[in-house]
């Protein structure tokens, strides 16, 4: 099966319907720094060296869009960029961060406060080793501080020019809408994209994030492209590989995500891997190739965050960031059929009644 060649270059994008151009392909660092202490707990992360070699690979090879957040190896994967930052022509890389979980132990050292808005973003800007965040995401919705005064903290941050560009995490429908509104109504700093899971077994996203970002001009960044490794090919009905992340989640009963081995249980996960499989021999691409390059072919997309803890694992990554191939009118609706979800009440009533009234691809009440 062929894969990509270090010579491969992926293309830019705009983010939604703001001015800023970024690589197709975005790297998350979020397998940087030893997660000893962290709160999240993961296997095989890379160190300083590593994830320094990974990042000189990644922009090579065309990209300049680098994701990562404060919670992410308790701060160090921000360290770890930062420090790799100092040797890179700082205007040529856009880096964004995260805001929201918890970063210490104080009863304000979480959440989307005032307070810890304006602590957090300047211990990311030292980490960081920089004097401002291109892209700064809310990481998830935070129930206990009106959504107002978050709104007003982060347009102060781009007016003092600490931030660039605004971004979101994990949120509901509604609550998206609802931050978007409020945004307009009170002129608050427009937000320009949302970081949520996206892939071929994820595809809940569409339902309702996916029309507010089409209508309201926000780019998608999917996170978990290749569903936690279960779209590259390597899990099998016998198992998932060891040291993988797969493996390690379902051992882990104190998982706060859900159990991954529960897919294995789905017939639908052995059909949408068989289909992917298929269209990987008929392309000449790998299988995680394939499934990037489907996110990309979503009119929403704007940038699918990658991640690689092995320098194979990024450079086979990068080649779905070619522009050069494109997977076919065919290949895309196998693959929508294959992964497609039945949709819940309203959403079935709503697509069945609006079919005679859409507009452009919108559904039209």
């Amino acid at each position: 099966m062929a894969t990509s060649s270090s010579s491969s270059k992926c293309g830019v994008r705009y983010i939604g319907n703001c001015g800023l151009k970024v690589s197709n392909l975005c790297l998350g660092a979020m397998t940087f720094g030893s997660t000893e202490g962290a709160m999240f707990h993961l296997p095989g992360q890379s160190d300083e060296a590593a994830s320094h070699a990974i990042l000189d690979k990644f922009v090579e090879m065309g990209g300049n869009f680098i994701d990562t957040a404060d919670i992410y190896s308790a701060g160090r994967s921000e360290s770890i960029v930062g420090s790799w930052l100092q040797k890179q022509a700082r205007e040529q890389i856009v880096i964004a961060t995260k805001v929201r979980f918890p970063m210490g132990a104080g009863p304000n050292d979480v959440g989307l406060s005032r307070k810890h808005i304006l602590s957090a973003v300047e211990e990311s800007l030292k980490r960081l080793n920089t004097s401002y965040i291109d892209l700064y995401q809310t990481h998830a919705w935070d129930d206990g501080t009106p959504i107002e005064e978050t709104l007003s903290t982060l347009t102060d941050l781009v007016r003092q020019g600490k931030v660039r560009y605004l971004g979101l995490s994990n949120v509901t429908g509604w609550q998206l809408q609802k931050i978007i509104d409020l945004t307009k109504y009170k002129h608050y700093e427009p937000f320009v994209s949302l970081q949520v899971q996206y892939n071929l077994m994820c595809r809940e996203t569409e339902w309702e994030l996916g029309e507010v970002c089409k209508r309201e001009g926000l780019g998608i960044l999917p996170w978990s492209p290749l569903k936690t490794g279960w779209l590259t090919g390597k899990v099998t009905r016998s198992g998932a590989p060891e040291g993988s992340r797969v493996e390690h989640q379902g051992k882990d009963d104190t998982a706060k995500l859900p159990f991954l081995r529960d897919y294995a249980k789905e017939e639908q996960t052995w059909q949408i891997l068989d289909v992917l499989k298929a269209v990987a021999e008929e392309s000449g691409k790998s299988i995680p190739q394939v499934a990037l390059k489907w996110l990309l072919h979503q009119e929403t997309v704007s940038s699918v965050v990658i991640g690689a803890k092995k320098m194979e694992q990024l450079v086979d990554n990068m080649g779905a960031g070619d522009d050069s191939w494109k997977l076919t009118a065919d290949q895309l609706k196998r693959l929508g059929d294959v992964s497609d979800i039945m949709p819940l009440y309203p959403y079935s009533i709503m697509d069945a009644v609006q079919v005679q009234r859409r507009r452009n691809g919108l559904l039209v009440l």
